[in-house]
């Protein structure tokens, strides 16, 4: 499927260049196109502001409280006389003695080096090797331990000396952006309505599937009956080379999440049985907003379809073949062809309509004009 939809060429004039509200007087977050995909049922297209008419009181809406960090510092690879190769840090996760990678990498960063373009954005560059150094505002520095997988070239471990690096972005550092938008952005623009402010904790990319959600329109999905189930699932970068696997992150499911989430599938499932499809489907739906939600609730939730509450990290890869099993929807935004979250998005498919719908929505998207990426335009998968 993956493939099918690679077949589908995006034009690069469809990456959105600004945030919604930078596009036009009067305009807000929210100012984006929501394409809804229901299965038989077909394909719809809509303004984000109607999302409270389109879901049903008891449905609930599973929201990524990480907030986004200012993961991109300026560095330089060189001798410590100004000269040297100028680079750019992606800072992507910190490991701790519970991190797949063992006690061994501990207390390092997984970052990702880029060269600087010339024109605020960065270009793709191999890391490596092992023991060079970086040299970074202030005074410290990063020395490359390993690639943080055995067989890639991009991302590295890395050990900083010298420096604190929460401390380090929070005084140098700027949220990451890349090459198809316009300029950069103040790290407001990259924090959703839902983040909550954790030290020392965050995401290096927005969850940005919540991005077009406003306090006014929060306060109009409540007043539906639409309920609100909160998870946190830290991002790494996510300038993914082709089919490239997501890395482990940090996750967490806070056990009021898992109960309401139990509670809200059992009360779909009884009134199912009590009024038959044929009278309409309830709400209770439980639709995850971004494909983070969907791995940090996927991680919690057993064989038997029960959440529970957890905490730490995960390597969860979601694909059609394992399903999903406490997701019904999906909230998202348009990924590249070649995203491993695609998968993921095929997944949900799978469960929601037939094999071939994610295709149709992204041929659709195109002849729409919609917008890709991280200010662009949403993609709501529903049950039919």
């Amino acid at each position: 499927m993956i493939a099918e939809v690679a077949e589908v060429p995006v034009p690069q004039e469809l990456s959105a260049r600004l945030p919604a509200e930078q596009r036009g007087p009067g305009l807000g977050r929210d100012a984006v196109r929501l394409m809804v995909s229901r299965g038989a049922a077909g394909i719809g297209h809509h303004a984000f502001g109607e999302l409270p008419e389109l879901l049903a009181a008891g449905d609930v809406l599973v929201v990524n409280t990480s907030r986004t960090l200012p993961a991109a510092v300026d560095g330089r690879i060189g001798d410590g006389r100004g000269r040297g190769e100028p680079v750019v840090v992606h800072f992507s996760t910190r490991a701790d003695r519970r991190h797949p990678a063992g006690r061994a990498m501990a207390g390092c960063w997984a970052v990702e080096l880029r060269t600087p373009d010339g024109r605020g954005s960065t270009r793709p560059r191999a890391g490596g090797p092992a023991g060079v150094a970086v040299r970074l505002p202030g005074g410290g520095r990063l020395v490359l331990q390993a690639p943080v997988d055995p067989g890639g070239r991009r991302l590295w471990w890395a050990r900083p000396a010298g420096v604190r690096v929460p401390e380090l972005m929070r005084r140098h550092g700027r949220p990451i952006r890349y090459g198809y938008t316009d300029r950069d952005q103040p790290l407001t623009a990259y924090q959703t309505v839902f983040a909550v402010d954790s030290p020392g904790e965050g995401s290096a990319e927005m969850p940005s599937a919540a991005r077009p959600f406003t306090p006014e329109l929060v306060a109009r999905l409540v007043g539906r009956g639409v309920q609100f189930a909160p998870i946190s699932l830290h991002t790494g970068v996510a300038s993914a080379e082709a089919f490239e696997p997501p890395y482990p992150e940090r996750f967490a499911v806070p056990p009021t999440t898992a109960w309401l989430v139990n509670a809200v599938r059992a009360r779909r499932r009884a009134a199912l049985r009590a009024c038959g499809p044929e009278r309409g489907a309830p709400g209770g739906r439980v639709i995850a907003v971004g494909t983070t939600a969907v791995r940090a609730l996927e991680s919690a939730t057993g064989a038997d379809g029960r959440v529970r509450a957890a905490a730490g990290w995960t390597d969860l890869v979601v694909t059609p073949e394992r399903g999903v099993r406490a997701v019904d929807g999906l909230l998202t935004g348009l990924h590249e062809p070649t995203a491993s979250h695609l998968l993921m998005l095929r997944a949900v498919a799978a469960a929601t309509a037939d094999g071939a719908a994610l295709r149709r929505a992204y041929a659709e998207a195109v002849r729409r004009r919609y917008l890709w990426h991280e200010f662009g335009d949403l993609h709501l998968l529903l049950p039919d």
